[in-house]
């Protein structure tokens, strides 16, 4: 008998979603079996054929309710048949902020057998992880177009560490029609996830963290990150490098191993975290986390892929290896690493034939979770 158990929500989403939650359930599953708990789940509905059925997204009474579990499991959001950014902005960003997930976590790891487009110069694999801060930047959904050239913003913002009031004015001469975006940083929210970045490099037995930045651009927003993120990692003992993102993604795809833990504002850790997708494999192995001191949530990178959902053809490892990161998160890493484990046996030693149509082979997303199952 089990004698813990982990309140889980999940919520398998569109597209693909249902998919490969389904072939990552019975792992997660087995991993506690072996480690002595249990995951008692609790499903939701929330997505696009629930809002194209019902016109609702996401009702408080639900959110509430997934307060009150041990994590958020999440497969995908989005649909052609929505307008986009009503599933992304009503169900991911709201509980993004609501739960003031201020860490996206994206682990860019290189597996056994998964082509790489090109090789890391260290011989050892690729093994970064990018930190990503998550409530603010230009994804604070401030701004506005001009009407007859002439803009009024509206700054009120409502985040886990302060409320934001105020307005800007601005307008172009001779009637110019254009628009304005706000980007937003806090001193607290860039020590936060900088002091959790300097924690993640030392539990890697790393003594330096990277800071991407642009200041040279950016000055204000990005000079003040580089400077309150200098003063963090001295007080946390950790060694910080600044490097200007563009620099950065020019170097990655020349030596995609050379970073170890990069911490970044919401933008540049969007775009660093996908390139590093790519360099280590796509995103059918690109395992993803919004992590806060209340729920956190995790969900695989892909996307919905509505294009191949419902053929059997998405790849699960994403799905698996997120939920992996949940597992490590709850504080069980033995079962954590008991579910990458199984993984990678399994992509070193199964037949060609039996890996998942993303490398080559001929695995339904079904048959992949089974053949990774049976190695637990």
């Amino acid at each position: 008998m089990t004698a813990k158990e982990y309140a889980v929500a999940r919520l398998s989403g569109d597209g693909i979603g249902p998919e490969v939650l389904g072939a990552a359930a019975p792992i997660l599953e087995a991993a506690g079996e072996r480690e002595g708990f249990s995951l008692r789940w609790t499903d939701y509905p929330f997505g696009a054929a629930h809002y194209l059925r019902t016109g609702e997204v996401l009702p408080p009474s639900a959110v509430e309710e997934m307060g009150a579990m041990d994590a958020l499991f999440l497969g995908a959001v989005g649909d052609p048949r929505v307008k986009p950014g009503i599933l992304e902005r009503g169900i991911l960003l709201h509980l993004r902020f609501h739960f003031d997930q201020y860490v996206n976590l994206r682990p860019a790891k290189s597996y056994p057998r998964v082509p790489l487009p090109i090789q890391p110069k260290k011989g050892a694999g690729l093994d970064t992880l990018v930190v990503r801060e998550n409530t603010e930047d230009f994804y604070m959904g401030i701004g506005g177009c001009t009407t007859g050239g002439t803009a009024s913003v509206d700054l009120a913002a409502e985040r886990g560490l302060y409320s934001l009031e105020g307005s800007l004015e601005g307008r172009f001469s001779n009637g110019v029609e254009g628009a304005f975006q706000i980007g937003v940083a806090s001193e607290p929210a860039v020590r936060r996830v900088v002091a959790w970045g300097c924690r993640a490099a030392r539990d890697r037995g790393e003594e330096r963290i990277t800071l991407a930045s642009k200041s040279n651009a950016l000055p204000q927003i990005y000079g003040f990150w580089e400077e309150v993120a200098a003063h963090e990692a001295a007080r946390q003992g950790m060694a910080l490098s600044v490097v200007n993102v563009d620099a950065m993604c020019y170097h990655l795809v020349r030596t995609p191993d050379l970073y170890g833990v990069i911490v970044a504002p919401n933008m540049f850790g969007d775009i660093v975290s996908d390139l590093l997708a790519g360099l280590s494999g796509g995103l059918g192995v690109a395992a993803g986390a919004d992590i806060g001191d209340s729920l956190s949530m995790f969900e695989p990178i892909h996307g919905s892929a509505p294009d191949i959902a419902g053929t059997g053809r998405a790849n699960p490892l994403a799905a698996i290896l997120t939920g992996a990161l949940m597992l490590d998160h709850l504080g069980e890493k033995g079962a954590a690493r008991r579910v990458e484990e199984a993984v990678t046996g399994y992509l070193q030693s199964a037949p060609s034939s039996s890996l998942p149509f993303e490398f080559g082979g001929e695995a339904s997303t079904a048959k992949a979770g089974e053949l990774i199952l049976g190695r637990m």
